[in-house]
């Protein structure tokens, strides 16, 4: 997927006239602008929004990262259906964590890059961090972080 940028005639110019008026001495093509244009076609790719396997490789190889995460996350949901919210929970977090470490070491992983690499990074990291010590904090035989008991009794009050 290529961006282009598309711009119109200028008011009052008509769209088959050569840019810069015309004239004599005008040359074959207007100097590029540096401007960006006011209409656009497309949407920028995030960066390392790339394909992560070639382009022959069926759909779901170039979009191993982002599947391996559902997945994660799919059989996290499972566990804590089937009763064991602190493992489900568990799963949750670390497939979290894996994703915001490979959009840190991966220079491709498809459609896991949804914003620049560093508020991927720190979106993805910090849900899982969190998500992660709630699990481990869950009674019976919980973490006990002081801050974090607290933090919880002041937010769920």
């Amino acid at each position: 997927m290529r961006v282009e940028h598309v711009t119109g005639p200028a008011e009052g110019e008509d769209e088959g006239a050569p840019a810069g008026g015309g004239g004599e001495g005008a040359s074959a093509e207007a100097p590029k602008s540096r401007r960006f244009p006011s209409v656009t076609r497309d949407t920028a790719r995030p960066e390392g929004g790339g394909r992560a396997a070639p382009g022959d490789a069926p759909a779901p190889a170039r979009q191993w990262p982002m599947l391996s995460v559902l997945a994660a996350t799919a059989a996290g949901l499972l566990a804590t259906a089937t009763g064991h919210p602190r493992v489900g929970c568990l799963i949750i977090g670390i497939a979290l964590i894996a994703a915001a470490v490979m959009r840190r070491v991966l220079p491709s992983v498809g459609m896991l890059a949804v914003r620049s690499r560093f508020t991927d990074l720190l979106t993805y990291g910090v849900l899982g961090v969190a998500i992660t010590l709630c699990a481990l904090m869950m009674p019976p035989h919980g973490l006990n972080i002081p801050f974090l008991e607290t933090a919880v009794r002041f937010t769920v009050r």
